[in-house]
Formats: C-alpha cells, structure tokens, sequence
C-alpha cells in the first residue's frame, strides 16, 4: 500500500482478473495496484456504455481516492485507450502513461458498424458452440501464441459478459478517437511494443503522442500475459524501468 500507485485497465471483453493474473503477483510485491473493471464487465448487473462515460468515471474515481493523480497507468490492448483519453483529457495527472501493444484503430460511424456486425458475433457465438469454441480456441493459440491455459481462461469471457456490453465496448472504442503528438507537461507516455502485430502500429504510436518511449518485443499482441513467463519477465522489467523514469 506506500508503493507508486499502478492503475491496471484490461483490453477488449476482459476483466482484470484474467487479463493481469499472471503477473499480478509480481506487480504488486512493488506497487499499489488500482485493478479497474469496466462496467459491464465486473460482475454486476450493468452494461458497458461507452469509452467516454467510462473514462469519466476512472477519472472521478482517481479524483476522489488519489487526489487526481497515479503515478503510472498500464492498459492492456483497449485499455490503452483509456490511458490515452485519460492522458489526453488532463482531468486526472498519469505520471507514466504505458501503452500494452494498443492497435489504436480509429474510423468513422458506418465503418465502426460494419466491423462490429463482423467482429463481435464471432466472439460471442462461436465462444458458446462446443465446435467453433475449439476452433476459436485453436486460432487464440495459433496467432495470439497463448498456451491453452490462457486461451481457455479467455474464452470465458467471451461467453460469461453479455453481447450488448461486448458490442458497445468495441464499437465506442472505434468512434473514440485521440489527437495527434498528444504531449503532456510532467507525464511520459511509454509503449511495449510487439514486433509481431506490424509496423504500421508503431507508426501510429508516434503519431499520436510526442517523443513517446518505445520498447520493442519480440512477440505477438500482449503475448507476455498469455503464459509465457520468459516474455512477461521481460516486460516487468520495461515496466520498472518506465516507473522509475523522471517525468518531464
């Protein structure tokens, strides 16, 4: 509890429980961990809104409980997003903003909607059917890397939080965007990047925040919290090495 502050935001239709497990432990033997779970997906009879409202209650959150400020927020894919609306909005103060391998796709309302009619059905249907949810749980461990563990855990979610909240999560997160060289006095803004997603996403991390601090993996999408011990060791230490880094 006297450790630097450390917000967890999970990624895409996630909780913090599964997505952050395997190196919770780790983290919390040195920081003050603020685990957040978004509407919808913490266990309550709720439904995710949309990225804007919730950002605002992450913010009224931190107002009220740490004096409008951490020392550092860690999102995992989506939840990236969250720390750069939070970033962005300066209505708390992030010291270290880190970014967990984030796609930041944008796009306007009509092309939102088709790949949300696309995307969200194969998460929520195929995850219920016994013979898509093999397949899908192949494909998690195939093109993601994750050992079955992982992927079993994950396909859990897909199936225990309702449609509605899956659908608007995915669908804001595309309508929610961020300006460009995002640059904020007394916070740095780190990236743990996964060589194995493309470069064009690393374009996009220097294009929308300023001087942004980038480790590079050699990984897939936020492979290091999906069972391989070796990668999340590496990561753990990035992430030490962004806490203890002056903000400028």
């Amino acid at each position: 509890m006297s450790g630097k502050t450390l917000m967890l935001l999970p990624g895409t239709c996630c909780d913090w429980q599964t997505n952050f497990e395997i190196v919770i432990p780790a983290l919390s033997e040195k920081y003050h961990l603020i685990c957040v779970n978004y509407d919808g997906f913490d266990g309550n009879d709720t439904i995710f809104n949309d990225m804007l409202t919730i950002t605002g209650k992450i913010e009224e959150y931190v107002m009220d409980h740490h004096n409008g400020r951490v020392y550092g927020a860690l999102g995992s894919s989506l939840g990236s997003s969250f720390v750069g609306q939070l970033m962005m909005r300066k209505n708390i103060h992030i010291d270290h903003a880190i970014f967990g391998s984030p796609d930041l796709d944008q796009c306007g309302i009509v092309q939102a909607k088709l790949q949300t009619m696309l995307f969200v059905p194969i998460l929520t249907g195929t995850a219920k059917k016994k013979y898509r949810r093999k397949l899908l749980k192949k494909m998690l461990m195939r093109f993601l890397e994750m050992d079955e563990k992982s992927a079993e855990k994950f396909m859990e979610c897909f199936s225990k939080f309702r449609p509605e909240s899956i659908r608007n999560e995915y669908y804001s997160d595309l309508l929610t965007w961020l300006d460009e060289d995002i640059n904020v006095e007394g916070t740095k803004a780190h990236f743990i990047y996964a060589r194995k997603i493309g470069k064009k996403y690393l374009m996009r991390y220097k294009r929308y925040f300023h001087d942004p601090d980038i480790r590079e993996f050699e990984m897939q999408h936020e492979q290091w919290l999906f069972g391989d011990m070796g990668l999340s060791e590496q990561v753990l230490n990035a992430i030490d090495e962004f806490m203890v880094i002056e903000a400028k």
